[in-house]
């Protein structure tokens, strides 16, 4: 009973972390436009986005503010990209789109494209965002507000995540569920540590002094996760982070079905723990225990299979707690609510993508955009 007692602890810790994100973590479109609107280069790496280029930049191109400009760059894709990407320059002064040099040695490629486009980017702000989003038209005055009222030097936001399969909706929510868990924000602002940030690569607004004092996307020409570790860079250096609630400013699909979920997740899960086996194993081990071990015990209970040394009624209180948690963290990012009853089996999803995710780095065979990302350097601590 002395671990069920401490996993309902634990659960009910994670409730207030919930509970105190929800008044941290604040929305885009909340706070008041500042006298002085400066400069923002918008970018969009693009490779093989033929079904999303068009319809997010047109979205760009639709943004209520005065001055910006939009550079796209398409990354030697292999379909209709840069047609597209034509045909839309052709219609639109403000767009200015790149043909992408040859991958260098050293580089990963989401993170080389980046690169290209800061160096051309003129504005005063960066702004990187995925090919995949679509953006209200008030989203990039809204950011601006927002990073000026906060004094920010990197903005991030998460987007609403848009479902079309029931393998996105029973992955994505789940992923997007563990960051409200375990990321406090209230600490997390205060902290200097590096590790307690956390960036979505698909809308990432920095000044421009900021980018180039954590050195870019050069920094991080090697990490998957090359969001995560801009942001740890800019806490590194003592500049200020802050995330937002992107809903429903900014949209995204970011996969199409269970094999693009599974190679997007499995390239970029283990690497989010830095490639260390302990930490990745353990972790995991912990969130298997924390959310089924509550149900087996019910099960069994339930089964009339004795339980010594256990309580029902420790479990019930866990399961609850857990039920609300999820209740709570989901339609916030506009997941559908009753998907919060099937949280066992989104976590049994996710711990197999975990599972695929580790041996992908050790085989060495994760892909993504058709290039081969190849085998990372593992830490066992």
């Amino acid at each position: 009973m002395i671990q069920q007692a401490g996993l309902v602890a634990v659960v009910g810790g994670l409730t207030l972390i919930t509970l105190s994100n929800m008044h941290e973590l604040r929305r885009l479109g909340g706070y008041p436009m500042p006298r002085r609107l400066p400069t923002v280069s918008i970018l969009v790496p693009a490779r093989n986005e033929e079904g999303n280029i068009g319809a997010c930049l047109r979205s760009l191109l639709a943004q209520e503010y005065p001055h910006y400009e939009v550079i796209a760059l398409d990354d030697n894709s292999e379909d209709r990209t840069g047609a597209i990407l034509a045909g839309l320059a052709a219609e639109h002064p403000r767009l200015t789109v790149l043909q992408g040099r040859p991958l260098p040695a050293g580089w990963l490629g989401k993170n080389w494209a980046c690169h290209q486009l800061a160096e051309r980017a003129r504005g005063e702000l960066l702004l990187f965002t995925d090919a995949d989003t679509r953006h209200h038209p008030r989203a990039l005055a809204d950011a601006v507000a927002a990073l000026e009222a906060e004094q920010a030097d990197l903005l991030t936001a998460f987007p609403q995540q848009e479902t079309g399969s029931w393998a996105e909706r029973l992955m994505v929510p789940g992923m997007i569920w563990t960051f409200f868990l375990f990321m406090p924000l209230r600490l997390a602002y205060r902290s200097p540590r590096p590790g307690l940030s956390v960036t979505c690569g698909q809308f990432m607004l920095f000044r421009r002094s900021a980018y180039k004092a954590i050195g870019g996307h050069k920094a991080v020409r090697q990490d998957v996760v090359e969001d995560m570790m801009l942001g740890r860079r800019i806490k590194e250096q003592g500049l200020r982070w802050r995330v937002l609630d992107g809903c429903p400013r900014v949209r995204c699909r970011m996969y199409h079905g269970l094999r693009e979920a599974l190679d997007g997740f499995g390239k970029n899960l283990f690497a989010g723990f830095r490639y260390n086996i302990s930490a990745y194993v353990l972790g995991w081990l912990f969130a298997t225990v924390l959310v089924l071990e509550p149900l087996l015990v019910l099960a069994l209970w339930w089964a009339g299979v004795p339980l010594a040394g256990f309580s029902p009624a420790l479990a019930a209180t866990a399961v609850g707690a857990m039920l609300l948690l999820v209740g709570i963290s989901y339609p916030r990012f506009r997941f559908p609510a009753y998907l919060a009853l099937i949280y066992p089996l989104t976590l049994l999803i996710c711990i197999g993508i975990a599972a695929y995710s580790l041996g992908l780095a050790l085989t060495g065979r994760s892909y993504w955009k058709g290039r081969q990302i190849g085998r990372p350097r593992i830490r066992w601590w």
